[in-house]
């Protein structure tokens, strides 16, 4: 097993007014262009003016893409400010209403919104996306079955999207939720291996229901430009220590697969359908949710779950240099997600102002800070017991 196995991350941010709080619909021309200086190639526009996008360069370690990305953060955070105008990154942002955004102007944007409409109006939204390489003689459909069961406990980690559209949406992803408005998201179909996948695939082009293989938006999927696993279920994360700590959860869970004498052996229609479920529970409750573990009669927590990843995948982690990487998820489930600290701000605010809108801007105070934070991978917590 590789210490090295290539990754990288990409990262979606609301472009935010630092005077009234809210989303900004259409920033200045020179602001983006201040934030295409200070990133290069690795900028990207996104479906609407108000966001952006980094796509990072390729790690080989979780220090490259911290260090990575916590300067593209803050340097995009200084190229903004003359404009004031802030940098916030989560999968919702409280006060952003969908009706007064603006689309990017470029032909794949607008023919999104074309095609999709309101759907596609109703999709502002932000992912962490996570590549991790996968050798050319494997099948990438047989690793994406041998990851795709442990996939919700990464949504549960990352959840940051409890609300929508100005109110509490009572989900901890609503993000993952409006994602299951657009079709070819979610869960994947339940495909055997690449030769099933090429052949569902070339269907869609063949019948005209989509253009390209890109067009296949499931929360985990083999990259269409790069030779890659691609992770897209998971919410865009404020603080940056957790986007590191799911990317390198993730590039285990890969690694392992891909180590397996046959990945994707043991995946089956019934394994689909706990996966379902399990995406269910994780975008409703977040880390507080019971999840199904095949092979196990009774429910597991996130707690639970992730110790059974560390018996499992422990001393794979060591090989690789990450064995932190359950102690940081840990601190994850012992602190509370974006989501829980987003839910308590918004209440204890409510609570003494009895001012929604002022709850709202509190909210998004606290994310402009936390996505201004620089990670603290050292910062190990108190190690939990795993209940058996």
């Amino acid at each position: 097993m590789t210490r090295h196995l290539k990754f990288g991350m990409e990262e979606e941010y609301f472009i935010t007014d630092l005077d009234s709080r809210c989303m900004s619909g259409q920033p200045p021309g020179a602001a983006i262009d201040a934030c295409k200086a200070v990133l290069g190639e690795c900028f990207a526009h996104e479906m609407f003016r108000g966001q952006i996008e980094v796509a990072s360069p390729i790690f080989t370690s979780l220090a490259q893409a911290a260090q990575y990305l916590g300067a593209a953060r803050q340097a995009l955070r200084h190229a903004l400010q003359p404009y004031g105008l802030g940098l916030l990154t989560a999968g919702s942002h409280p006060l952003a209403d969908w009706r007064t955004q603006q689309a990017t102007e470029q032909t794949h944007f607008l023919k999104l919104f074309d095609d999709y409409q309101h759907v596609a109006w109703r999709s502002l939204l932000s992912g962490l996306h996570v590549h991790v390489e996968v050798p050319g003689h494997l099948d990438r459909i047989r690793v994406m079955n041998e990851v795709l069961p442990w996939t919700p406990l990464l949504l549960a980690m990352s959840s940051s999207s409890p609300f929508w559209n100005g109110a509490d949406s009572g989900f901890m992803s609503y993000r993952q939720t409006a994602c299951d408005e657009w079709p070819r998201m979610g869960v994947p179909e339940y495909f055997e291996d690449q030769v099933a996948y090429d052949t569902y695939v070339a269907l869609l082009i063949r019948t005209g229901t989509i253009h390209q293989p890109s067009e296949c938006w499931w929360g985990v999927r083999p990259a269409t430009r790069f030779p890659t696993l691609e992770l897209r279920m998971t919410d865009a994360c404020p603080r940056l220590e957790d986007a590191l700590c799911i990317a390198s959860l993730f590039r285990l869970l890969v690694a392992c697969a891909i180590d397996q004498p046959r990945p994707g052996s043991n995946w089956a229609q019934e394994s689909r359908w706990i996966l379902q479920e399990n995406r269910w529970r994780a975008k409703r409750f977040g880390i507080h949710a019971s999840f199904i573990v095949e092979g196990y009669d009774r429910p597991f927590s996130a707690e639970q779950w992730l110790c059974l990843a560390e018996q499992i995948f422990g001393d794979a982690a060591q090989v690789m240099g990450v064995e932190e990487v359950f102690s940081q998820a840990r601190r994850i489930l012992l602190q509370g997600t974006s989501a829980e600290r987003q839910r308590n701000l918004y209440r204890q605010v409510l609570h003494n102002t009895g001012d929604v809108q002022a709850a709202l801007a509190g909210v998004v105070g606290q994310l402009l800070r936390e996505t201004a934070e620089q990670p603290r991978l050292s910062n190990d917590p108190k190690r939990a017991v795993c209940e058996s």
